[in-house]
């Protein structure tokens, strides 16, 4: 029973990676849109929870504007490392 548990716990927990895009765009009319590289990021930072624990004001992919903006760019600047103007992410 221990190993079916532990087995389940491990599919569920591995198949968000499986399944995740692989280039995630996310529309942004006025500004032009966001292609966002996921597995690039996935395989850079190895912890979900980094950017997918506590996303507040949930739209397209469970990130707000206000959210990616703080905390993208926020991760980049911190990092120095990664797009942080506009029209680096918008694309038209």
């Amino acid at each position: 029973m221990k190993k079916t548990i532990v087995a389940v716990f491990a599919l569920v927990t591995f198949a968000g990676t499986a399944f995740a895009g692989d280039v995630i765009e996310f529309a942004a009319p006025k500004m032009g849109k966001v292609t966002f590289p996921h597995k690039k990021h996935q395989e850079m930072l190895k912890d979900c929870k980094k950017c997918h624990e506590k996303t507040p004001g949930k739209i397209e992919g469970g990130f707000s504007k206000d959210w990616a903006h703080k905390t993208c760019k926020g991760c980049h600047i911190t990092n120095k490392k990664g797009p942080t103007g506009c029209k680096d992410c918008h694309k038209k």
